[in-house]
């Protein structure tokens, strides 16, 4: 008798169906070596793995919308078609694993221009001398230790967002699945959010109608251009952990807001925008996405130290999710959902092995 688990559980969203409920998180790997935004054969093997591995839908890192949209000079972007036809490649070889992808579409802001932070190499903003350029924000501030951005006009708001519509179409040309708009984490559109970042006084600043203004711009003009067919997803940050920041009460309404405009689904996390004392811990993101999937009504996914199965099971099962989402324990583990298939007592039939991984099985494993 087959063994039935909320994880395994597949989940559609407009056309798509995902085969379960174990999803790759967006993770910057840095590994661009050309400084082209071009994504390379490491992108290919480090989402390929995951596919692989069983992950239902992997997202790609924060792809830069814009050259000057970038965390770092070997982040990947979307801006030109040279690198859709090379994501083109890597979409092409997830699906062929009967996994879905995403691409998260970002801009850094005054968070752009930044060293890698390898152990080993320099922190901080790279100068241009050194490959770096100059930043844009909402407002003139700079992140702490951080070189200051120019404060964006309202004619560069509107070229941003049509870098996006412009990246979202190229998206769609490389046969993306999903696109993810990355409105988290103290990038640009999280810096308009939050009143700790944004102290304009024209109409993009202000109450919580203009902070939100340019997120939602974006929302709807990115859902005009992406396929009715095709889910978006909106990641955004529930809170800054600092008083007078952004909050949950907030990211409520918003997300309100963001389902209202057609998307599908709110990617959950916090923090970022600002330095704040965060109360890390085993899933310590997961109480926002339950509070925003319950007053919202929208789906949402849960990210945070997510470790295990069992705990990933009673995520969902206990309806504080509709995903989990993996960052590090992905990392360590890109096969975790074949482990978790097992621990939850799946046959290795009903686990999504490769037929050429199929020797590999949690089940034939012998007793020591």
């Amino acid at each position: 008798m087959a063994c039935v688990t909320t994880l395994f559980e597949p989940l559609t969203l407009r056309d798509l169906t995902v085969p379960n409920r174990i999803w790759l998180a967006p993770m910057c790997q840095y590994a661009v070596d050309r400084e082209d935004g071009v994504p390379t054969d490491w992108h290919l093997v480090h989402l390929g793995a995951r596919a692989q591995g069983g992950f239902g839908l992997l997202l790609t890192e924060a792809t830069a919308v814009a050259p000057e949209g970038r965390i770092s000079p070997q982040d990947t972007g979307l801006w030109n078609d040279t690198q859709r036809d090379a994501w083109g490649r890597i979409v092409d070889f997830v699906h062929s694993q009967d996994a879905a992808i995403g691409v998260q579409l970002a801009h850094a802001g005054r968070k752009a221009s930044t060293y890698r932070g390898f152990d080993g190499e320099p922190q901080g903003s790279v100068p241009p001398a050194a490959g770096g350029w100059s930043t844009v924000g909402p407002s003139p501030e700079s992140f702490p230790s951080y070189a200051p951005p120019a404060e964006l006009t309202v004619d560069e708001i509107a070229e941003l967002v049509t870098a996006f519509v412009t990246a979202t179409r190229r998206a769609d040309e490389a046969g993306f699945d999903v696109v993810e708009i990355h409105a988290a984490h103290g990038y640009l559109l999280h810096q308009f959010l939050s009143p700790l970042s944004n102290h304009r006084t024209d109409g993009y600043g202000g109450d919580f109608a203009g902070r939100t203004r340019l997120l939602l711009e974006v929302v709807d003009a990115v859902r005009a251009a992406w396929p009715v067919t095709k889910p978006l997803f909106v990641r955004i940050s529930a809170t800054d952990w600092v008083e007078g920041g952004w909050d949950g009460a907030q990211s409520v309404r918003l997300s309100g807001l963001l389902a209202e405009r057609g998307v599908d689904l709110v990617d959950t996390s916090t923090g970022g925008n600002v330095l704040a004392d965060i109360p890390v811990g085993p899933g310590y993101q997961v109480p926002f996405a339950r509070e925003i999937r319950d007053a919202a009504g929208i789906r949402t996914g849960a990210v945070g130290l997510i470790l295990e199965p069992q705990q990933a099971e009673k995520i969902l099962a206990d309806g504080d999710a509709d995903v989990v989402l993996l960052a590090r324990a992905a990392l360590r583990e890109p096969a975790w959902p074949l482990r978790a298939a097992a621990e939850l007592g799946l046959s290795w039939r009903e686990a999504p092995y490769p037929p050429a991984y199929s020797r590999g099985r949690w089940d034939d494993v012998p007793a020591l």
